[in-house]
């Protein structure tokens, strides 16, 4: 599953949380391993990300619900995701 819409009013909603900042601060090759040996948590919370793309107030209120390794998970594929985006715009 891929994260798709709008990345940047994730990214936001995940900032304001207070998501983003932890996450930068670690170390993201463990992170990536254990994310990926579990991964129906981040298939769920990409879900409910992916769903709830048009309702910031929701999507944060879904979040929410979420611990915040799972979270963190998320922060790391948005940054994944933008990564790739970019990289196939430069590359003509």
């Amino acid at each position: 599953m891929y994260l798709q819409g709008n990345l940047q009013m994730l990214f936001d909603a995940l900032y304001d949380m207070g998501v983003i900042g932890p996450v930068l601060e670690m170390d993201w090759q463990g992170a990536i391993k254990e994310m990926y040996n579990d991964p129906y948590r981040l298939f769920e919370v990409m879900n409910v990300a992916n769903s709830n793309q048009y309702d910031r107030e929701r999507l944060v209120m879904k979040l929410e619900t979420f611990d915040e390794k799972t979270l963190g998970y998320l922060a790391m594929e948005v940054a994944r995701e933008y990564a790739d985006f970019h990289s196939r715009n430069e590359v003509h």
